[in-house]
């Protein structure tokens, strides 16, 4: 059993997908982070960051005591290897899907995450940083769709670097980028969509929260951290 610390971010939904695509048994811990939930002192316990997902896997591969995981690109790695999907064993080709899993961990997910900052939530609107991160996501769209030019998936079979980079693209539109000038990037968005997976991933983010809303008291929360 997979204990998943989660929460409606582009970050929870990797995990989520990957375990909907293994059909590995794992519960739902809701970590509402609009209300401080990620600062309890059992969230921190097994995410030292403060910062969601996280999972304990009750049943490790060694059978000793429970293992915590917390960074979504290693949980996905961790994942991958328990199960035996989504990676492959063969260097090479094992190797060109951690290194597209960890452009998405630090070049899409944190340029993209900034871009939604500016963009949507900074209480003032800074064209400079807006222009700074709205035209770095469109070079790392490019980028993505480059690799994705004539192959399915984005290191050729189905990965976890897929299901790393699908939810940092599903919110393009808060992003300003306009999928038809990635046209190979667009078709892969699009079957990642229609995934029954894919789909009852973001069925169950419906379940845990509809609308969260943003207020004074959550921004702070979410944007005005400092050391504890």
């Amino acid at each position: 059993m997979i204990e998943l610390s989660y929460w409606t971010t582009p970050n929870g939904h990797k995990i989520t997908i990957f375990l909907e695509e293994s059909g590995t048994p794992y519960k739902i811990i809701s970590i509402d982070i609009s209300k401080g939930a990620q600062f309890t002192p059992e969230f921190l316990a097994i995410a030292p960051n403060n910062r969601i997902p996280a999972i304990v896997d009750t049943e490790p591969a060694d059978n000793g005591a429970p293992i915590s995981i917390f960074e979504s690109g290693a949980i996905l790695e961790y994942l991958a290897e328990k199960t035996g999907r989504f990676l492959p064993r063969a260097a090479r080709d094992k190797y060109t899907v951690l290194q597209w899993l960890y452009w998405q961990m630090a070049g899409l997910g944190p340029m993209a995450g900034q871009n939604h900052h500016f963009v949507t939530y900074a209480p003032e609107r800074i064209p400079y940083a807006m222009e700074r991160y709205i035209n770095e996501t469109h070079r790392l769209y490019g980028v993505l769709n480059k690799q994705l030019e004539g192959q399915e998936f984005i290191a050729g079979a189905y990965s976890i670097a897929d299901m790393a980079c699908y939810p940092w693209i599903v919110p393009h539109e808060r992003q300003q980028q306009r999928l038809e000038e990635f046209p190979h990037l667009a078709r892969w968005f699009h079957a990642m969509a229609a995934r029954p997976a894919v789909q009852r991933a973001y069925a169950l983010a419906k379940e845990v929260s509809e609308n969260p809303t943003i207020t004074p008291e959550s921004r702070a929360l979410l944007f005005g951290q400092r050391a504890r």
